[in-house]
């Protein structure tokens, strides 16, 4: 499991619109968060939200990317749909997930699948984990991530 102050796994995904490296982001700071599937309410809102806050997040020299198992075209109607400004990564095959811990067992009416859980992870400019949240709530996560990255 990925604690504070690790090293961040590789992530090297296509996006909505183009590649996205984290080893290309040394010297900035990364929110990387994962969301279930593109276009439902949660992810959206949670979406909407960072989305919100771009601008600021931006100030920070901070680049955001959320993360899910859609496909790249999935993303860009998404994208498209809303309006939103931050990176769509797409993990079809779940590898960036799985290095990061997010890709679980869930369970919805007694039936278990396998599926993203919704998590927050903070990297700084030189690439280690300043701060994770897991299991994340939307309301005002969003709010409380760019707090993090202000004070850092």
């Amino acid at each position: 499991m990925i604690k504070v102050n690790d090293i961040a796994p590789d992530i090297n995904i296509s996006t909505d619109i183009d590649n996205f490296s984290l080893n290309d982001q040394k010297g900035k700071k990364i929110v990387v968060f994962f969301f279930p599937r593109a276009d439902t309410s949660g992810c959206t809102a949670e979406a909407i939200d960072f989305s919100n806050l771009k601008k600021k997040f931006d100030d920070c020299n901070c680049i955001l990317i959320g993360i899910s198992k859609d496909n790249p075209q999935k993303q860009k109607k998404f994208r498209e749909k809303y309006n939103l400004t931050c990176l769509l990564g797409s993990d079809s095959e779940t590898n960036v997930c799985e290095r990061y811990g997010v890709w679980i067992e869930k369970s919805m009416y007694g039936k278990k699948y396998m599926g993203i859980q919704r998590s927050t992870f903070l990297i700084d400019e030189e690439g280690l984990i300043s701060f994770i949240w897991p299991k994340v709530k939307v309301p005002g996560h969003a709010e409380e991530v760019l707090k993090k990255v202000e004070e850092m």
